[in-house]
């Protein structure tokens, strides 16, 4: 006769080969399924890779073009983390500088948040949110942008989507394993760009509510204290550059946001105005749903921690960028995963018309053809119609000082150019020197700086003015409106200068559309 306990204990183990099973069957499909949306979103993210590079990303192939280990010192000059420049260094020591090679790499990292915004979901709010995040991660329109620029923002929304999800699996769920990946997602994002500090106290706010519901308090501040602990001390080494930047560089190109650039900058993340307010409706319907519960469910709970995290990270930039103004929209890819997370945990939750708002995203989101039609800057059209009146000797001068690395990536580099800016003559042309920047340039006047570089060339030799073309953006900030001045004065000094003739303008602006980028004016010394 058989015990009452192996009675029960037979029925147990069927269900637990069964689920063993189960899973054996599932993961092979889900896993081919996640390959199909990283293809579909490869296909969608590779229009535009051989797209010419912008103001930007010339910036960022300078720098990355600098040794390895001088990187983290030259970025007391320009006022980022030094994070994806080291990655992006790396990357061209093995696959080279050419758009397409340093766009891959930005895809790189736009194709791994499909996975993860997968994983992510399915651990805080289950399957069926799990595909939702995984397709909205794979046709995003704001992330197929930056996934085709070299910059950090695809980093940024991927590393987003790490620091949210591993923060709710450890602090909620309590799976204390997960804790080094908090901490590491933590201070990899705060070393890729500096509003990740603003997201890393969002988290610090959501622990607010653990802890009043808490029944172990001392083990919430215990995993607190490692995984933060963790983190402030491998992003120590970098505090004193920081606050170097923030005295010396500061972000002097940008205003200070009004409540609409919040409403602005959200949208751009959801591809315009139409999808913004459809996705809104859908996963606002079905969060309300899911927190209108008696007993709040896990999931509940974690949809209010990621709310609390990205609230609070939002706030508190819009607050900072009161105080100095460092706001643009592209930053928002910090905020990418609290969003989409909430986004799929809504959707999910909200029915009939959680899918009505998805097939509506799909409709507004999946159009591989529309950013290809897109053009940053004419910088590399403009250095093809000028190169070849270079020789030796020559001198160019950016009008839009930070445009100069741009063009020293597209200009021949073996004919011995020599580099200047509005400021006076530049040393590295790799890269711009912020330090101060908007103070240098007031000091600067046109004409005694004009005097001194043109005292440099020798009869026969050419001064290459490379200029900004305005009406196609903003001027208003402080730094924007002070260049925009500058440059006008610039092009009347040196047309008046008696010791040059101008040869060539280009492009020719007559009578058609305004190009975004530069003008390029040269002179010839008599």
């Amino acid at each position: 006769m058989s015990a009452p306990g192996a009675t029960l204990a037979r029925p147990r183990a069927r269900f637990a080969r069964l689920g063993t099973a189960r899973l054996a069957v599932s993961l092979p499909k889900s896993i081919m399924a996640l390959a199909f949306l990283v293809g579909v979103s490869l296909a969608l993210r590779s229009q535009a890779i051989h797209a010419r590079f912008w103001i930007d990303e010339g910036l960022s192939v300078g720098i990355a073009s600098h040794p390895l280990l001088h990187i983290p010192g030259l970025l007391q000059q320009d006022g980022s983390p030094p994070l994806y420049y080291m990655l992006l260094s790396v990357w061209i020591d093995v696959f080279g500088s050419g758009e397409a090679r340093t766009h891959a790499m930005s895809i790189v990292f736009a194709l791994a948040t499909v996975p993860v915004a997968w994983l992510g979901a399915r651990a805080l709010f289950g399957d069926r949110a799990a595909w939702i995040a995984a397709l909205l991660a794979a046709i995003n329109p704001f992330l197929t942008y930056y996934a085709e620029e070299t910059r950090m923002y695809s980093l940024a929304a991927l590393l987003s989507l790490c620091v949210v999800s591993t923060f709710v699996v450890v602090f909620l769920q309590g799976r204390r394993r997960w804790l080094p990946a908090f901490s590491l997602s933590l201070v990899l994002l705060a070393y890729t760009h500096n509003w990740g500090l603003f997201l890393a106290l969002g988290t610090v706010a959501a622990l607010v509510p653990l802890w009043r519901e808490s029944s172990d308090r001392r083990a919430l501040l215990r995993d607190a204290a490692i995984g933060y602990g963790v983190a402030a001390l491998l992003y120590l080494p970098w505090v004193p550059t920081l606050l170097s930047q923030a005295k010396h560089t500061g972000a002097p190109w940008a205003q200070a946001p009004r409540f609409q650039d919040i409403l602005n900058g959200l949208s751009n993340v959801l591809g315009g105005a139409a999808p913004a307010m459809a996705f809104a409706l859908g996963a606002g319907f079905g969060l309300s749903t899911l927190l209108a519960a008696p007993r709040r469910s896990p999931r509940a709970r974690a949809a209010l921690l990621i709310a609390i995290m990205g609230v609070t990270a939002l706030a508190l930039a819009f607050i900072a960028s009161q105080i100095s103004p460092a706001w643009t929209n592209r930053y928002f890819s910090v905020f990418f995963g609290p969003l989409l997370l909430l986004g799929a945990a809504g959707l999910a939750r909200g029915g009939r018309l959680g899918l009505v708002v998805l097939a509506i995203l799909f409709v507004f989101w999946f159009n591989p053809r529309k950013h290809v039609l897109e053009t940053k800057s004419n910088a590399h059209t403009t250095a093809v119609v000028v190169q070849d009146r270079l020789e030796r000797g020559d001198m160019v001068v950016a009008a839009h000082p930070e445009y100069g690395p741009d063009m020293y990536y597209y200009l021949p580099k073996d004919i011995g150019l020599r580099w200047a800016n509005i400021m006076g003559p530049v040393k590295d042309p790799q890269i711009f020197d912020w330090r101060n920047a908007l103070d240098r340039l007031k000091a600067a006047k046109p004409t005694p700086t004009a005097d001194r570089l043109i005292g440099m060339l020798q009869p026969g030799q050419k001064l290459l003015l490379i200029q900004p073309i305005i009406r196609t953006a903003r001027w208003g900030a402080p730094w924007t409106k002070e260049v925009r001045k500058r440059a006008a004065q610039w092009e009347r000094v040196l047309d008046r200068d008696k010791r040059l003739s101008r040869t060539l303008a280009a492009p020719k602006l007559e009578g058609r559309p305004l190009p975004k980028g530069v003008r390029a004016v040269l002179y010839e010394r008599k």
